[in-house]
Order: C-alpha cells, then structure tokens, then sequence
C-alpha cells in the first residue's frame, strides 16, 4: 500500500485562510501586520522565494518591503539598516534571507537583529531561546513540519526520530523541536556512516541533507513518517526534487511529504504566522 500524503500545500492554505480573518481584525484597529526582507540581489532562488512570501503576504492583507542586497552594500550598512528596521515601530518581522553576499557577515547580522523581530527564528538569541524552552519565534521551517504533524495527529512520543543535517536553520532545530514532542531524536549528516541501518530504525525521518533523492526507498522503515524538507534541481527533471527517493518511499512509508506540496508552503505559511504574531504581540501592553 501507499503512504499517506501529507499535504503541505492544503494546510497551508487552511492556516492562511484562518491568518486572514486576524489580519483583518489588526487592520480594523489600525495596525497592518509588515514583514520587511533583506534578499542578496543576485540570487534567483532567494528572490523566486521572496516573491512568493510577499505574493501570500500581499494576499493576506500584509505589507512589506524588500532590500535588495548587492556588492555595493558595505559591512556598516547592512548593520545600520537592521537596527532602522529593529527601532520602525511599523515594521513588525524582518527576515534576512540566507544566504547574503559572501563579503558580508551573515552572523554579525542576525546578532543585530535580535529575536523580537526575528519571525524566522533563525538568529542566535531565538535558538537559544528554543533550547532553553523559553518563548519565541521558531525557525519556519522546521514549525511547518511540527505543524503537519499535528495536523495529521501523528503524535511521536517515545518514537525514534532520526534527523539527517545539522544546518541551524533546520536540522538542529528540527530535532530540538521533535525532542520537545516527546521523541526521541538522533541527528545524522553527510559524514554519519551507516546512515541507511539508522533510517531503517526511525519511525520519523527528517530529511535535510540537500541531496537530491540521497535517501532510498529501501532506507524507509516499513510504517514509518517521511517529511521531505529537501529542494534541488536537477538537469532534465520537471520541478523541484527532495532529498528522498519519492517513489520508491511512498511504497514503504506510513506517511510521506511530497515535493514540492509539503514542508515548502508550510516554511512560508509558517513565516507570515509569525509575523502576525509579532503584529499581534506589539499591539498588547507590556507589563510592568
């Protein structure tokens, strides 16, 4: 039999639809939710994403405004426009879109910005706040995965969850958020050996390596939960690819995402929830 298909792209249109109704109920007090972007200038996978994001966003009723980041742009200003988007009292989410220009410090950027408006979840004091089990915005992507999950009612207490990448954008949050689900997670890379033995173990596998189709069919646990979180092109093939072998999977796995149409809408649903969130938060008095 085939696996279920988790279908990303279906939830994520039911949660944009619920976003919808609390971006109306903000604008109706005067407060319209903004996500601002820093995005390097010439790099088209970067800028196809973003146009998306600002496409839903603009659907929703949001605003934002993109910076386009190129060789011109010194060290001084990047810093300089993050903490003028940092003290904007309308800019409610700013996402600095990875990677940027080589000959500038991605790290000193993400350090500046700081988690109050960091809807991606991707700076050092977010991470930190996730590993504490503190409050916070959660990295996008993997809280889309979090959110199939859920949605699907596949609860992994004390199931074995194996990780395959340790980006901090992904992997490493993915397996923390998994292990705050009560799973218990191993985190695997490019250099783990007998990588296939560990997946054939898992009753959830996390793919995100960015190796097109680098996890066979026949890795996959019989029953087990597949989330896809990979995205390559590859020469004559049609649309994206994932970092599993779909075909041969889905004829081995319980529940499987596919590619495209399963974590890559929840990543951008997930983000815009975010900044909502922000917008909502900024709107509620501070205690004393």
């Amino acid at each position: 039999m085939s696996a279920t298909i988790l279908d990303g792209k279906a939830l994520s249109r039911s949660i944009r639809d619920q976003l919808k109704v609390r971006v109306d109920a903000l604008r109706s007090r005067g407060v319209t939710p903004r996500l601002d972007v820093l995005v390097a200038s010439q790099d088209p996978s970067s800028l196809a994403y973003v146009n998306m994001k600002h496409k839903w966003a603009a659907e929703l009723g949001m605003t934002g405004q993109a910076y386009y980041v190129d060789s011109s742009w010194s060290q001084s200003q990047l810093i300089d426009k993050i903490r003028e988007l940092n003290e904007n009292p309308e800019v409610h989410g700013v996402l600095i879109q990875h990677p940027l220009p080589s000959h500038l410090d991605e790290h000193e950027a993400l350090l500046t910005l700081g988690s109050q408006k960091d809807v991606d979840g991707i700076t050092p004091q977010s991470l930190g706040r996730l590993t504490a089990d503190l409050p916070g915005f959660r990295c996008a992507t993997p809280l889309g995965i979090i959110k199939i999950l859920e949605h699907y009612n596949l609860d992994v207490t004390g199931r074995r969850a194996l990780v395959i990448g340790r980006s901090v954008i992904l992997g490493k949050p993915a397996a923390l958020m998994l292990l705050q689900k009560n799973a218990t997670v191993t985190i695997a890379h490019s250099k783990t050996q007998s990588l296939p033995e560990l997946c054939r173990e898992a009753d959830v596998v996390v793919a995100a390596i960015g190796r097109p189709e680098y996890v066979k069919g026949d890795w996959i646990k019989p029953g087990a939960i597949v989330i896809d979180a990979g995205y390559s092109k590859v020469e004559g093939r049609k649309g994206d690819v994932g970092d599993v072998e779909f075909e041969t999977a889905q004829q081995v796995a319980g529940y499987i995402t596919p590619v495209p149409g399963g974590v890559g809408p929840m990543t951008v649903a997930s983000l815009l929830s975010n900044c909502v969130e922000a917008a909502e938060k900024a709107m509620t008095p501070a205690r004393v």
